[in-house]
């Protein structure tokens, strides 16, 4: 079996090498890919990720290439986990909206819009090229905004699967709350790709018992401070929404904090730096504490389970991805992306049905689903005026003078990548 990661330099790698090396039972890894254009990158992770499989006796062989053709050729899947313009993209896209009064975050708001134009165009023409190489490759997509790049990647036509570690960490959570292991935790998980809410936590499987309300009354405080958010709020709610809803339910709070606080962009690239310092350090063959902080908790279980049942027809019978609607959401078009519990195998997902969702997050799942409709067309097809009706129908912008000001800017921020600009 041949694994292909598009992005194999990134500081997030070592993760997903760990994961690989502990799992290669579930997932038999004959020859592992890393491709990245940044070369210094890639030799230190590359570097690292032989060190851990040595550690740990995989018998894998790792490779590591700039050639995305070479990379990719013969692949059984590709991950996708790159970062077009790198970290001053993203600190640029946690900043610049600020000036409005609006919310400074990689994969919402204004700043995710800009992320989705510079990445859509990039990652279709590497799926093209993964197609050539091998038609029946999977493409599991990490790259954010994951809802978005994914149904551009399944309107051309590519087999392909959105993958988000927010479902895999309230699964750990969650089963260390109430000490149980992971595999017993199933999540009633509804919605768009940081837009979720977990309407159930369910023991045993998707007909076992619902103790959300246990886990909220026993446990209410240590799920609050995880989200940032008050615990009366989760208490009236009666469900545990995505740390990614604080955007939306606290905006003007988090507006001010993001006013006075260095950029989370600022930290991580504290952070990458010192991990490639580590990375490059000979006698170093695990992952560091510090890629903990990085982000992307569990990715490496989480990759390694959908890898396995796309593959294999391995690994856990349900799973939390990105895919098409088809019915499940009935508020939503078919061909909407939405995040829910799917069954996943060598077919790929077919969502599980869910039980009707609150009007209170229909609506806004309504909303930003439009918001995605209009996005994804303005990074296909380009033009100002597409750029500023996506930013119009964002429920977190909405006013024409806003969306007016921040589409100036985010053109003028994000010029070098836009071909139509």
């Amino acid at each position: 079996m041949k694994l292909t990661v598009v992005g194999g330099g990134s500081t997030y790698t070592p993760e997903l090498i760990d994961g690989f090396a502990r799992l290669r039972d579930t997932l038999p890894i004959e020859e592992l890919v890393l491709v990245d254009p940044a070369a210094d990158r890639l030799e230190l992770v590359g570097g690292l990720a032989r060190r851990i499989f040595a550690r740990q006796g995989h018998p894998g062989r790792i490779v590591t290439t700039a050639d995305l053709d070479a990379g990719v050729d013969g692949a059984d899947a590709v991950l996708l986990q790159l970062r077009v313009g790198g970290q001053a993209a993203r600190q640029q896209d946690e900043t610049w909206p600020l000036d409005c009064g609006c919310v400074g975050q990689e994969t919402t708001g204004a700043g995710g819009l800009a992320k989705a134009l510079r990445t859509v165009p990039v990652v279709l023409d590497i799926a093209d090229r993964v197609r050539r190489a091998n038609p029946r490759a999977w493409i599991i997509d990490f790259t954010n905004p994951v809802g978005i790049v994914t149904r551009a990647l399944l309107q051309a036509g590519h087999r392909a699967v959105g993958l988000c570690n927010v479902a895999i960490g309230f699964q750990r959570k969650f089963a260390g709350l109430l000490g149980v292991t992971p595999s017993e935790i199933h999540l009633d998980h509804v919605g768009l790709n940081h837009l979720t809410w977990e309407t159930a936590v369910r023991l045993g499987g998707p007909e076992g018992e619902d103790v959300l309300p246990a886990l909220l009354t026993g446990h209410g405080d240590a799920i609050a401070a995880d989200l940032h958010l008050p615990r009366p709020l989760l208490e009236r709610l009666g469900v545990v929404p995505s740390y990614y809803l604080r955007y939306y339910y606290a905006h003007d709070e988090v507006v001010r904090e993001q006013r006075t606080k260095p950029s989370r962009a600022s930290e991580v690239a504290r952070m990458e730096r010192e991990l490639l310092q580590m990375y490059g350090d000979p006698a170093l063959d695990e992952k560091p504490a510090l890629l903990a902080k990085r982000g992307g908790a569990y990715y490496s279980e989480a990759a390694v389970d959908l890898a396995a049942a796309l593959l294999t027809g391995s690994g856990s019978p349900y799973q939390v991805v990105n895919t098409y609607n088809n019915g499940t959401l009935p508020f939503l078009p078919d061909d909407a992306v939405i995040e829910v519990q799917a069954a996943v195998g060598p077919k790929g997902p077919t969502p599980l049905p869910v039980t009707p969702v609150d009007p209170l997050y229909a609506g806004l799942t309504a909303n930003v689903t439009a918001y995605e409709d209009l996005a994804l067309d303005a990074a296909l097809r380009g033009g100002r005026d597409r750029v500023f009706r996506a930013l119009l129908a964002h429920p977190l912008i909405g006013r024409h003078a806003d969306a007016d000001a921040l589409t100036d800017k985010l053109v003028a921020h994000n010029r070098e990548h836009l071909a139509w600009a």
